[in-house]
């Protein structure tokens, strides 16, 4: 079984308009499929730094001397780039989706085709897993994640049944958390609530919302003028997210204008939105919602 099929591989690497002398960054590295075709068009002076919390990922190492990897969440980019002599880099690519590999192994608890306790830890030396949350979270936390994350209507009732129903015994396993939410899983959407529920608890486990906000905002510091960010998201949450701070600069409000209503941002975008061909979907069903952007520093 392969451990990630990398998707948008080209065109995300297309996107960083590779120096073969720069310094790039993958701060998902996963499989390594990304990582592989930046250091295919790296010359012998070219560096690649990786990212991954997941110690699953270090088995996909790369024997490169130009190559390193960094077992560590991308949310301390720049301080674990400074411990390395790097202070700006020339690109920096991110692939914001869960890895096949965690979908595929039962026991990580991130797909909602196997029975598994309730995990969906990314770093599996984290104390918050998804036990914790649908246990110990009160209802109103509990309410405010599925409707947030999970963009879930029923969010107020699943919330004060997963409550009432924790009060008898735990909630365990992925199983038992489907029989108490039953309800809420009719046949024809079953699984599409599902992957809206699973997501839900999943972002607040790894504080995936948090963590991007973290990353985006040292991307002006890190990144040199005319480099480029190459960033796929899978969720409307995260896309809405990079979408405005490539085009603000923040996430709310609206930046200061000056008298002549201009106002400047330290990134702009690069070409449109990139979203997989129906060849790729076919080929990769993950790729279905992918979406790139792909931005350059003013």
């Amino acid at each position: 079984m392969e451990y990630h099929n990398p998707v948008l591989l080209n065109e995300t690497v297309d996107g960083l308009n590779i120096n073969p002398n720069g310094v790039y960054v993958d701060v998902t590295f996963g499989g390594g499929g990304h990582s592989k075709e930046i250091l295919s068009r790296l010359g012998e002076n070219g560096k690649l730094f990786a990212f991954d919390q997941d110690e699953d990922a270090l088995a996909n190492a790369i024997d490169d001397s130009r190559f390193t990897l960094i077992n560590e969440n991308f949310r301390y980019v720049k301080r674990f780039l400074r411990l390395h002599g790097i202070r700006q880099v020339d690109g920096v690519l991110a692939d914001f989706g869960v890895s096949s590999h965690q979908f595929d192994v039962p026991e990580r608890g991130f797909s909602t085709r196997f029975e598994a306790n309730l995990d969906m830890r990314m770093n599996q030396q984290s104390d918050l897993s998804a036990y914790h949350v649908v246990n110990e979270y009160e209802e109103e936390q509990l309410r405010q994640v599925f409707a947030q994350y999970g963009e879930l209507r029923p969010a107020p009732a699943m919330a004060r049944l997963i409550v009432a129903h924790r009060e008898n015994e735990p909630i365990v396993t992925s199983e038992q958390l489907k029989a108490v939410l039953r309800k809420f899983l009719p046949p024809r959407h079953e699984n599409k609530v599902l992957a809206q529920i699973y997501q839900a608890i999943r972002i607040e486990v790894n504080q995936e919302i948090e963590v991007l906000k973290e990353f985006l905002l040292q991307m002006p510091e890190i990144l040199v003028q005319g480099g480029r960010l190459s960033f796929i998201s899978y969720h409307s949450l995260e896309d809405r997210l990079v979408k405005r701070f490539i085009r603000n600069g923040m996430f709310e409000g609206e930046p200061e204008r000056d008298v002549f209503g201009n106002f400047e941002v330290p990134l702009k975008k690069v070409n449109g939105l990139i979203v997989p061909t129906q060849e790729e979907i076919k080929s990769n069903n993950r790729a279905r919602s992918a979406k790139l952007r792909i931005a350059e520093k003013l």
